[in-house]
């Protein structure tokens, strides 16, 4: 009866400490029905690969990427493998975590990466950190890919909803601060950027009219822009 007992004891134990082990983080949830997933959810979409030899090609962006993927990858067929990683954060404490988990599926040549829709709302960076997370950011590409060629993309313009040719006068501004800011860490860290929103801004009839999103014709810009600075950051070998 004692050693079964105290069998009973140990299943017991192994069973609480099984239970307090954290569970991994769930997918964020944007709570503002304003920024959504554009209905294909946040994933990170990963190519089959067959040919160990061609190069790798990871994107990184919000619902705007969801936009201009398909492009991206039709454009770089037969050039690269490209991966997409579609997701709703923006510059915190804890997103570089995150990104090295991601990173983990590589490796990648090209990195071309966003993040700046989801972080205009107050209190959703912190005052004097916008900064030094995004720098943070490229230090965690870096480390995890020190071969890799960056490709830095800003945030597209923020228009007034349903009324698609006028900038949002609350959100649009904080976009383009966040621009000038992350466009110094870029510069000081030799990433080069694709202006997504200098594409743009002139081309707000493109505008789908839910103030953050765009209709085919943006979309298909914004790909070409991606395919060609990509096949420019190829390994040579491979064009």
């Amino acid at each position: 009866m004692k050693s079964t007992h105290t069998l009973l004891l140990i299943l017991l134990a192994t069973t609480s400490l099984i239970a307090a082990e954290p569970k991994p983080d769930a997918p964020p949830v944007e709570t503002d029905k304003r920024l959504h997933s554009d209905g294909k959810g946040w994933r990170l979409d990963q190519a089959q690969i067959v040919d160990k030899d061609r190069p790798r090609v990871l994107l990184v962006g919000d619902s705007i990427l969801n936009g201009y993927m398909k492009q991206a990858i039709e454009g770089l067929q037969g050039k690269a493998y490209v991966d997409a990683w579609v997701n709703p954060y923006h510059q915190s404490e804890h997103l570089n975590n995150k990104l090295a988990e991601v990173l983990e599926s590589g490796p990648y040549d090209v990195v071309h990466f966003n993040m700046g829709l989801h972080g205009w709302q107050d209190g959703r960076i912190r005052e004097g950190t916008f900064k030094p997370l995004t720098k943070a950011y490229v230090e965690v590409l870096r480390e995890k890919l020190p071969n890799a060629k960056l490709i830095w993309a800003n945030s597209t313009p923020v228009t007034v909803k349903d009324k698609p040719l006028d900038l949002d006068t609350e959100i649009n501004p904080i976009i383009v601060e966040h621009n000038r800011m992350a466009a110094e860490v870029m510069q000081e860290m030799n990433v080069p950027v694709n202006d997504f929103y200098g594409l743009l801004v002139d081309k707000r009839e493109w505008a789908r009219g839910d103030r953050f999103h765009w209709t085919k014709p943006a979309y298909d810009l914004l790909g070409e822009t991606v395919v060609e600075s990509v096949t420019k950051a190829l390994p040579a070998n491979s064009k």
